[in-house]
């Protein structure tokens, strides 16, 4: 449920993002979620592994990323905007993420009118940090009759 500050707590079913098959089969939580903020967590396990001495994969750490970025930035849409696509994705590994529970924190830096910029930690269960990234995304006008973007 919703805290009285804004923030979301745990669960992924309150996430706009929770009928996703991929998002379902990650087994992604949503751990906190307000406009500009967004902390998820993932448990580790076969279906994320791969990375070197059992880590999670990197693909699945920048899928992660990419997933609370949108948590993040989304929430600060006005009704005038819509989602744009994912511009750039940028993640440096700076340990492997192990353990029983990988987190991941999304915070937007800045919204503009046509790009936002959210900046993103990795972080295993004993608090280290094991990947920082930089996500741009883009924010498009909806169209003013049927909500698609201007020509």
């Amino acid at each position: 449920m919703p805290a009285e500050d804004g923030e979301t707590t745990r669960g992924f079913a309150r996430s706009p993002f929770a009928q996703s098959p991929y998002f379902r089969f990650l087994g992604v939580e949503v751990e906190q979620r307000k406009p500009g903020f967004a902390r998820l967590s993932l448990a580790t396990g076969p279906n994320v592994s791969g990375g070197i001495h059992g880590s999670i994969h990197g693909g699945i750490l920048a899928s992660l990323a990419d997933i609370a970025m949108l948590e993040a930035v989304l929430p600060m849409f006005s009704e005038k905007e819509q989602p744009g696509g994912t511009i750039d994705l940028n993640l440096s590994y700076l340990r492997p993420a192990v353990g029983e529970r990988v987190f991941v924190e999304a915070a937007v830096l800045r919204k503009g009118r046509r790009i936002a910029v959210i900046e993103v930690s990795v972080l295993d269960d004993r608090d280290r940090l094991c990947a920082r990234g930089r996500v741009l995304y883009a924010v498009r006008e909806k169209g003013p009759e049927d909500g698609t973007p201007p020509a």
